[in-house]
């Protein structure tokens, strides 16, 4: 019958061309600049990712050649004690985190990833030149102050506005900026293709090494002149960098895969936990998931994000999508009243952020172990030997080993550890056993700095009653490489697979809010570390004594303190093991059917 023989040669024509079609466009729902589905030759890959990876160093650098030494910048230029300079550094930091919550926010719900890096990082630069003009024209009065022996003259109240103006358009842009940069990143790659899901894996590794990358320079060449009181340059350097990594983001704006908004994700928890609610007497049934609403198709879905599969646990939520005869009608006619009726995807989204909010609060407690780098690490640096025949060794300057240390740790991880480890189980290390991992190494970090204070303190000079105990030790600061070291192979583990975690598990919705989360994670690390070292220092001072971590440390007991941290962090330790048993991990729905030969369609019109 030569119709049907034409029939079945048509189908086989459009299957073949499908199945072409379907090498050819990504899987996972990304389109391109224009809204056609994305061209997998065409977009993305590390193409993309690479010009990203260059915008994150060069941003990085930027940042932190203002922020490495801004305590110094509010002591010697505008004249704040140092008790006083150190307050308003925290404040100015803390803030940085809490603009990286805007950022998602609008990334994820209304501006796109791509729209909010470029304009925070417009919000970034402007930040920059207006403190790199301010500084030159109206700070560094008398001209050559600034140094360590010149301080510069008392300042006018509309100056001391322009320059806060100016570091907090640089926290707003940099920290709207950061977390979306990192999913946008990320978004490059298909994840349901098996070659591009291994090299998504591993951009979150050199993400971290760009970062580092950028910090080392910073803080090595640009904190070098700022210390000499070279403001203006250290400065214009940073406004330069963040104009290049902004030139280079742009640059790259025909290559891009980008996801659509999915829009407020506070309405859909709050629509799912009123539903939940106001079906509380529902009862909730054992047959499987017939029972639970969601939507298929087109005819009633404006959201094309993946759906999410059901999974057990937290059965409160599922009365928000249990289908009553109420809601029937309402189906028929695609308009649930969301306040009654919610999808099983919605309902997966909330418990997907309750499964997180447990394994991110164990987080928080080694983000207080990273920052003893920046803080006790170098208290306890500058009262070491720190001489080599003349050659002074900057005590803020050892964290150039932990930056070393990531770098090296990244590339035994990626080239011989996860292979060897793949050979051994068939598969890796999952994104929560790196984590622990990370965990123990941080232990071990902290048990290393407590030995070194020991050692210090019985190196440092004894004749306290001639000298008040003021002298330092003579034991190398050297001796200090192995905590640095440390802290570096647990940022590997813990902060790179971090970064993969919140990403893989947190749904379409609020990719950038994972990312966010591991911000907040280092934000509320410090806060808890200035509360703890006010408790320990409450209940360890008395009459007699002048507590663990005194002005003077040869009169102190660092060491304990250490200690103490590494009691806390193995009791995290416990506690994160448990969390980590107890999570459930978050399935989507493949991707196919009519929704994919349409996006086929659209790609086809496109070309």
């Amino acid at each position: 019958m030569p119709g049907l023989d034409t029939f079945k040669d048509q189908q086989g024509y459009e299957e073949e061309k499908n199945q072409t079609m379907t090498k050819t466009c990504t899987m996972d729902g990304a389109v391109d600049r224009n809204g056609r589905p994305a061209i997998r030759g065409r977009t993305g890959s590390w193409v993309a990712a690479i010009l990203i990876l260059v915008n994150q160093g060069l941003a990085t650098l930027a940042f932190f050649g203002v922020g490495v030494n801004l305590v110094l910048f509010l002591t010697r230029v505008l004249g704040q004690d140092n008790a006083e300079a150190a307050n308003n550094v925290s404040k100015w930091t803390g803030t940085v985190y809490i603009f990286s919550l805007l950022g998602a926010f609008l990334s994820d719900s209304y501006w796109g990833r791509y729209k909010t890096c470029a304009i925070f990082q417009v919000i970034f630069v402007i930040g920059l030149t207006l403190l790199s003009v301010t500084t030159y024209l109206f700070l560094l009065k008398p001209k050559g102050c600034g140094d360590e022996q010149s301080p510069c003259r008392d300042h006018s109240n509309f100056e001391f506005a322009l320059f806060y103006i100016s570091i907090y358009l640089i926290a707003l842009g940099n920290g709207g900026y950061q977390p979306t940069i990192a999913t946008f990143g990320a978004d490059q790659f298909d994840e349901d293709d098996p070659k591009e899901s291994h090299s998504k894996i591993a951009f979150f590794s050199y993400f971290y090494l760009a970062l580092n990358l950028g910090s080392l320079f910073s803080n090595t060449i640009l904190g070098y002149f700022e210390d000499k009181g070279i403001w203006t340059v250290g400065f214009w350097a940073s406004t330069g960098s963040a104009g290049m990594a902004l030139i280079l983001f742009l640059c790259g704006t025909p290559r891009y895969r980008h996801f659509k908004p999915q829009g407020n994700p506070l309405s859909r928890l709050c629509h799912v936990l009123v539903a939940a609610t106001r079906k509380w007497k529902v009862k909730i049934t054992s047959d499987g998931d017939d029972h639970l609403y969601e939507e298929h198709g087109k005819q009633c879905s404006e959201n094309q994000s993946r759906k999410i599969l059901h999974t057990q646990g937290i059965k409160f939520l599922d009365r928000a999508a249990i289908v009553t005869s109420e809601e029937l009608n309402q189906i028929d006619r695609c308009s649930p009243n969301p306040w009654r009726l919610c999808t099983v995807t919605q309902v997966e989204e909330v418990k997907c952020v309750l499964r997180l909010l447990p394994i991110w609060l164990c987080t928080i407690l080694y983000s207080v172990v990273f920052t003893q780098m920046a803080s006790l690490f170098v208290e306890q640096g500058a009262v070491m030997k720190t001489t080599i025949s003349k050659f002074h060794i900057p005590p803020a300057s050892m964290s150039s080993f932990d930056i070393l240390s990531v770098a090296t740790f990244i590339f035994i991880y990626r080239r011989v550890l996860d292979p060897l480890v793949a050979r051994v189980r068939k598969k890796g290390l999952t994104e929560l056993q790196r984590m622990g991992i990370g965990l123990v190494i941080a232990i071990m970090a902290m048990i290393s700095a407590g030995v070194v204070e020991c050692f210090r303190l019985k190196y440092a000079r004894t004749n306290c009653a001639a000298t008040d105990c003021e002298s330092s030790s003579s034991l190398s600061i050297f001796w200090q490489v192995p905590q640095y070291v440390l802290v570096g192979a647990s940022e590997v583990f813990m902060y790179v697979g971090q970064l993969e975690f919140f990403n893989s598990q947190a749904p379409d919705g609020l990719k950038s809010f994972g990312s966010a989360l591991c911000m907040t994670s280092i934000s509320l690390g410090n806060y808890v570390s200035s509360l703890l070292v006010t408790i320990v220092m409450k209940f360890s001072s008395r009459d007699d004594m002048s507590g663990w971590i005194p002005g003077n440390l040869n009169k102190g007991h660092l060491e304990r303190f250490y200690f103490l941290l590494a009691a806390l962090t193995t009791a995290d330790l416990m506690v994160y093991i448990v969390c980590a048993k107890w999570y459930k991990y978050i399935k989507f729905e493949a991707k196919g059917g009519d929704d994919h030969n349409e996006n086929i369609r659209q790609a086809e019109l496109g070309v």
